[in-house]
């Protein structure tokens, strides 16, 4: 239900670019790493990364990683300033994905070279998550490139972490699904590992704040129009034909779990479902 809201509000530019000037100080509740600061949008873009992580180990729900990569997808847009926590997330999410895409792959190929499938998953299956784990790819990758193409200038620890990571993008190059892509990407990528090849040569080795300092001096006379032109990416929650099939039992189970009132379960069958809901 949370992710259909954020949905929702994706859609609204407005919210997009406000949730980037809203600066949260000390977030207690988000154990994975201390920040001291961050904004509210960048704080969403790292629930909604960790959301489809946890989806990937135990829940492997289609839906959810649909809703979580379409909200991400319509913020990429207007990210601004991220923390360099967040940007890393960003880009170690499509490394993890890589990293599975590889090894199903090679399953695959296995069976070619004298070496069986496991008996309890089928060839068809295997070809199945292939093709989920590809469009989740392309996905992370538009998202990477709505973001360089709108807001390069304003995204320095963005293009800090490609640099540092490119080599995460090198066996996509000539895939067929992501090649055009990962043009961009690498056109920002070389664009930027240029300009500090110079500084370095002039000055040694750089610092990190050195290395950012050359990237933000570089982001102010980068053009966008060097880049290949891609759609917006704009994705709208779509209601179901019959929402109150969802929505109704989805509400009647908060509220037997969560209220005050007792209804006994023979009153409430066939309305209340399995829905795992915490109060």
């Amino acid at each position: 239900m949370s992710l259909i809201i954020l949905l929702i509000l994706s859609e609204d530019d407005g919210f997009n670019k406000s949730v980037h000037q809203i600066m949260l100080k000390t977030i207690s509740w988000y154990t994975e790493r201390s920040i001291s600061e961050i904004s509210l949008g960048g704080l969403l873009v790292l629930v909604v990364i960790r959301t489809i992580q946890y989806n990937m180990l135990k829940m492997r729900d289609k839906y959810l990683h649909t809703n979580c990569l379409a909200a991400l997808a319509n913020m990429s847009g207007q990210f601004r300033y991220l923390h360099p926590y967040v940007a890393q997330r960003m880009v170690s999410l499509f490394e993890t994905l890589a990293k599975k895409h590889s090894r199903l792959d090679n399953l695959l190929k296995q069976p070619a070279n004298g070496v069986s499938l496991d008996v309890q998953t089928s060839k068809e299956e295997m070809l199945q998550d292939l093709g989920v784990l590809e469009e989740v790819l392309r996905m992370v990758l538009e998202i990477l490139n709505s973001c360089l193409s709108h807001q390069l200038l304003y995204c320095p620890n963005l293009v800090y972490t490609l640099l540092y990571k490119k080599h995460v993008f090198e066996n996509f190059r000539s895939h067929h699904a992501f090649q055009d892509i990962i043009q961009n990407i690498d056109m920002v990528v070389g664009f930027f590992s240029s300009r500090l090849q110079r500084v370095q040569e002039q000055r040694g080795e750089l610092g990190v704040n050195e290395v950012l300092e050359v990237i933000s001096k570089g982001a102010s006379q980068w053009s966008s129009d060097r880049l290949r032109k891609f759609p917006d990416l704009k994705f709208k929650y779509v209601e179901e034909n019959e929402p109150q099939e969802f929505f109704i039992p989805y509400v009647w189970t908060l509220v037997s779990k969560c209220g005050c009132i007792h209804f006994s379960s023979e009153s409430m069958k066939g309305i209340i479902t399995e829905t795992i809901v915490n109060c």
